[in-house]
């Protein structure tokens, strides 16, 4: 199955979840075994060879490729969360949004020190979360070796904000 044959698995919705955005849902995606699979394994393509310790996930779609991605390299599994979903002590991030701020968190010692770590979020579009995690990452002193993405919105530019590290989507709009 190539990216092409992927294309059908991922549905618009106009207007969701506010006016004037085009959604892309995953969600045929994650009903097909067959289509899984394969994503995982273009996930996983370019970060084989990277020796990853720790993969991070984004809350929340993050979650789903991000586990199957680090069970593929043999990795640990990190969520980074939104405020108030994760105890103890916390790292946290503040970022900007179109309107306002937000802060993405990950407990104190989920991550060693010098750790090989990728990024793994579903949609890269104006790259403001993932940029996020990356500065979240450096301050618990990680070595981030690259970020994986599912869908990227070439249009919005957002890989631009992860100048610097390697970047591997599968899919393209």
């Amino acid at each position: 199955m190539n990216t092409e044959e992927l294309k059908p698995f991922i549905t618009d919705i106009p207007n969701f979840p506010k006016d004037g955005i085009l959604f892309k849902d995953i969600s045929p995606l994650l009903a097909s075994a067959k289509a899984r699979k394969q994503v995982t394994a273009m996930l996983a393509s370019n970060f084989m060879d990277k020796e990853i310790d720790v993969v991070v996930g984004m809350e929340s779609r993050g979650f789903l490729f991000g586990m199957l991605l680090a069970d593929l390299l043999d990795a640990s599994f990190v969520m980074l969360r939104k405020p108030g979903k994760l105890p103890g002590n916390l790292i946290t991030q503040e970022y900007d949004l179109e309107y306002g701020t937000d802060r993405i968190e990950m407990q104190e010692n989920s991550i060693k020190s010098n750790s090989r770590v990728l990024i793994h979020d579903d949609v890269l579009a104006t790259g403001g979360t993932a940029a996020a995690a990356l500065k979240l990452l450096q301050k618990a002193e990680a070595k981030v070796v690259g970020a994986s993405f599912l869908i990227e919105l070439d249009f919005l530019k957002g890989r631009k904000l992860l100048d610097g590290i390697p970047i591997h989507t599968v899919l393209h709009y």
